[in-house]
């Protein structure tokens, strides 16, 4: 991993702030980073599941942009807090799991997490190092730094308790031993999902009770799903594990929208905002697509991998029962035009408005990916496989 500690630190805030939603205190982070030193970062993640999923790299991919910086990761695996049940955004007590099934899943984010973190400024921690040896008076003691006023704030405890649906005691606690975990810690900064805010201001609250500089709290979004509406979670089966087979994650990622792929761009990999818009202007949707999905297998699993997943995707759904002896068009290499003048200037539709209304209706599909917008431009380098409704098929070859 390439290091980039020397950069200034407004330099080094702008690129933190990129991809984030909020960032508080942002004038806070400006001074700790003008210090000088490695700021400790923090995120914490509790195993209520044996493998992470794309959604999770999120808050990964921020961490190692930090390394990159120059400063140093805490990836905390909540083996305690997760035997309590973390309530954020449920409408309902969450079952706590027992203490072998989370150092079970706990085995397999230890070695999931180097698949993007730099080993060598990553501290993995446990929160049951320190929270078990509270005892009953410390975590007396923690509970008398919270008003019951202050967890209520919180929208999922308030509408509960508006609810009359039973909130327990053992809930109340959650913020507050993650709010701890900051100060044992000594963070200096916090990340966390949208959802996590109110646990991220308990540490800074706490901090400060404490006698220490309060954390710094970033906010990032929740990573939306392959569905392309709810977040992405195992419960809802639109998920990319990080450990899946290299076909079936390329598969998936080739199955998102157009407009999901570029937020995919954004907080799944490395590039910056500059060279994403880059890509938007250079490459057509597609190529852009399969670019995505080589670059994330090839994080998760290997180059090599990835140019394997590639050519099985092409070969069994791009090609999927597209026949050989479908008719061939020339055209000069390089050849440019709007899909819906593609497809009137060739001859497959008779006006430019019946080629509008094929596309807007789905029956236009190159190289098995289907063509949603009729003004997106398509570039004839290389052989297109042209699919216009379920009867009709064009190979483009370029000369």
């Amino acid at each position: 991993m390439s290091v980039q500690k020397n950069l200034p630190p407004e330099e080094q805030l702008n690129l933190i702030k990129e991809g984030t939603v909020e960032l508080i205190e942002e004038q806070e982070l400006l001074e700790k980073l003008k210090r000088g030193r490695p700021l400790r970062v923090k995120a914490g993640f509790d195993p209520t599941a044996p493998d992470l999923h794309l959604g999770h790299t999120v808050l990964l991919q921020k961490l190692r942009q930090f390394q990159k910086l120059g400063h140093e990761v805490y990836f905390v695996i909540g083996d305690f807090t997760a035997m309590i049940g973390d309530p954020t955004g449920r409408s309902e007590t969450r079952p706590p799991l027992n203490k072998e099934e989370v150092l079970e899943n706990a085995k397999t984010y230890e070695h999931q997490v180097f698949k993007v973190l730099d080993p060598e400024r990553t501290s993995i921690v446990f929160n049951s190092t320190w929270l078990s040896n509270l005892g009953t008076e410390g975590i007396i003691r923690l509970a008398g730094k919270y008003t019951v006023a202050r967890m209520l704030e919180r929208e999922d405890f308030s509408k509960r308790f508006k609810e009359g649906t039973s909130i327990y005691i053992h809930e109340f606690l959650y913020p507050l031993l993650q709010g701890y975990d900051s100060v044992f810690l000594k963070a200096d900064v916090e990340l966390g999902g949208t959802d996590q805010k109110f646990n991220l201001l308990v540490g800074r609250d706490l901090q400060r009770s404490y006698g220490q500089e309060p954390q710094v709290c970033i906010t990032l979004p929740l990573l939306v799903g392959l569905d392309g509406v709810r977040k992405m979670s195992k419960s809802y089966g639109n998920y990319v594990g990080i450990t899946e087979d290299p076909s079936q994650m390329f598969g998936k990622i080739m199955s998102i929208s157009d407009e999901l792929m570029w937020e995919y761009y954004m907080l799944l990999t490395d590039y910056s905002k500059g060279e994403i818009e880059r890509i938007k202007r250079e490459l057509h949707p597609m190529q852009a697509k399969k670019q995505l999905a080589h670059y994330i297998v090839s994080r998760y699993h290997s180059g090599e991998d990835a140019d394997r997943a590639l050519e099985f995707f092409e070969r069994t759904f791009s090609q999927k029962e597209f026949p050989e002896d479908a008719s061939i068009i020339e055209v000069p290499k390089g050849y440019t035009r709007k899909a819906y003048e593609l497809l009137f200037e060739l001859g497959i539709e008779a006006s430019k408005n019946s080629a509008r209304r094929v596309i807007e209706g789905g029956g236009l599909k190159i190289d098995g990916i289907k063509v949603q917008d009729p003004n997106e431009d398509i570039k004839v380098d290389k052989e297109l496989r042209l699919q216009v409704g379920k009867k009709r098929f064009y190979r483009l070859v370029p000369h």
